[in-house]
């Protein structure tokens, strides 16, 4: 499928038929996601995928009983990572385990950290957050690229999520993006003129 047709193609689907993806499929997914673009590179999310029933029933309510928690394959949920020195380090370390050099990657490592310094709990979450949606895009994307459906879903309890799953404090649900073989129809495409977009 060319790309133009995924981004016609893909939609909100409300409801899944329970089949499960192939875990060769959930894995293409999971690179499709990985290798999302993010400002300097730095990669601030980390995806708890959910496949068990039980797990999902649990978390419906949090989400006010959605159709798609319940009967998805399995359930992405994107959380921003807001330890970003710590990303930094990693992202230093895994540069150079690559092959590179510390001395001439050190300048670009400055320039992140001295990023990174600028900006309070608050701007980190905010920024770490701004990342998550274009990780969120792949997956969307993704997922009707290899054969299946998807849904970003913002209405839900992130505190109540983060508790649930046991999450590192520096781990903040951001986004819900279900996955899936749809037993829904789409409705038709609604977006505004090229005009009213394009200023």
């Amino acid at each position: 499928m060319e790309f133009k047709q995924i981004v016609m193609n893909r939609y909100a689907t409300k409801k899944f038929d329970e089949r499960k993806i192939p875990a060769k499929k959930l894995e293409e997914l999971e690179d499709l996601i990985r290798f999302s673009a993010s400002s300097f590179n730095i990669q601030p999310w980390k995806v708890k995928v959910i496949s068990d029933d039980e797990t999902k029933k649990k978390l419906a309510p949090l989400a006010w009983n959605q159709a798609q928690i319940t009967t998805c394959s399995h359930l992405l949920i994107f959380c921003a990572d807001t330890d970003i020195d710590g990303l930094i380090d990693k992202l230093e370390q895994t540069i150079i385990a690559k092959g590179s050099d510390k001395e001439k990657i050190s300048g670009y490592v400055k320039v992140m950290r001295d990023f990174a310094k600028r900006l309070n709990p608050e701007q980190k979450l905010a920024w770490a957050q701004r990342q998550v949606y274009i990780a969120l895009g792949n997956a969307l994307n993704g997922a009707k690229a290899l054969g299946f459906d998807s849904c970003p879903m913002e209405g839900f309890d992130p505190k109540g999520f983060a508790t649930t799953l046991k999450l590192p404090k520096m781990l903040i649900p951001t986004v819900l993006c279900p996955i899936g073989y749809a037993a829904d129809e789409p409705l038709a495409k609604v977006r505004f003129e090229r005009e009213a977009v394009f200023i």
